[in-house]
Formats: C-alpha cells, sequence, structure tokens
C-alpha cells in the first residue's frame, strides 16, 4: 500500500519552478523577480539576459527550467506561455561577525532567498 498522490500545486494550464536558498537578500531579488512579472516568456528572458544585476542569471535559470517544465511534463504551447507569478520568500539567515576597533565585534547577516516561478498559458481569447 504506498500513499495517495499529492494533488497539484498549480493548475493544468500551469507549470512552476522553484530555487531554494539563492546567496541574496530577498529584497534585492524581488527587485528582479518584479521585473518580469506578467511578461510573455520569451520577453522575460530578454529582460533577463541583458539585465545588469549578477542574479539574473539565476532568475532566467529559474524561468528556463519552468518553462521547460511546462512543454515536456505538462504538454504546454510554448509560444503562449506568460509568467503569471514570481515569488521571493525569505530562506536561512547566516550569523557571522566583524572585527571592529578596540576588540570589538559586530554581527553580520549573509541573507538567503527562495525564489518560486510559476508560468502559465495563455487562453485563446487573452492572446
Amino acid at each position: 500500500m504506498s500513499k495517495p498522490q499529492a494533488p497539484r500545486k498549480v493548475e493544468d494550464v500551469e507549470a512552476m519552478a522553484f530555487a531554494k536558498a539563492i546567496r541574496i537578500s530577498p529584497r534585492k531579488l524581488n527587485l528582479v523577480a518584479q521585473s518580469i512579472r506578467g511578461k510573455k516568456a520569451s520577453a522575460a528572458i530578454a529582460e533577463l539576459t541583458f539585465s545588469r544585476r549578477r542574479i539574473a542569471q539565476d532568475v532566467k535559470k529559474v524561468l528556463q527550467s519552468a518553462i521547460a517544465n511546462a512543454e515536456n511534463n505538462h504538454q504546454l504551447d510554448v509560444d503562449r506561455l506568460y509568467v503569471k507569478e514570481a515569488h521571493v520568500g525569505r530562506a536561512l539567515v547566516m550569523k557571522r561577525f566583524h572585527a571592529r576597533g578596540r576588540g570589538r565585534a559586530a554581527q553580520v547577516q549573509k541573507f538567503f532567498s527562495n525564489l518560486t516561478v510559476i508560468v502559465r498559458e495563455r487562453d485563446e481569447e487573452q492572446a
């Protein structure tokens, strides 16, 4: 006897990709995620390719993974995909110490983020 299959977290016309513990603060990552929300998948990839921010390449990999999941696992049309959701969340925080004057120390926090990208196929009437 096995466990019953878990229901899908997204609808039938959607595909998802998830990246855990990306080494950047959620606030900075959200600026890049905000730039692709609601855009067509091909336009979002072009935007990320020419973005000057370092983290844009990691976001691009997650987006390409979501597009590949849509095409290979859910048989969705790649030309009609758009970024429905790009969600950024907090992951762990590493606490480090930085040496200061007079033998003191100051705490430095190194933030990590989680990124979820959901792509959806546009309906015919919306296209």
